[in-house]
């Protein structure tokens, strides 16, 4: 099992930033990808990026890419999301996930509030 822990949420005003972090546990050598998604209220969850946990390829939804950076910490067992120049459709509440061949595994959720 994988647990992983969520932190960073908060309210900010429109073109703002935020970084969020997710610390993993437990069998982390079963992990191939880290990365978030997000769910708005009334909305499906999304896809919003990820990161591979053993090289360099990280992949960003079209409506974050260019204000929201995804990197990691393997030391830490890490993963961050910084978010900038955050809008108001990126209020959602955000969820650390990862996969692997063991199964996917979902944090908790943390509330990202855009507003002024």
């Amino acid at each position: 099992q994988v647990q992983l822990v969520e932190s960073g949420g908060g309210l900010v005003q429109p073109g703002g930033s935020l970084r969020l972090s997710c610390a993993a546990s437990g069998i982390i050598f079963s992990i191939n990808v880290m990365g978030w998604f997000r769910q708005a209220p009334g909305k499906d969850r999304e896809f919003v990026g990820h990161i591979m946990w053993n090289g360099d390829n990280i992949y960003y939804a079209n409506s974050v890419k260019g204000r929201f950076t995804i990197s990691r910490d393997n030391a830490k067992n890490t993963v961050y999301l910084q978010m900038n120049s955050l809008k108001p459709e990126d209020t959602a509440v955000y969820y650390c996930h990862a996969a692997g061949p063991r199964g996917r595994y979902w944090g908790q959720g943390t509330q990202v509030t855009v507003s002024s």
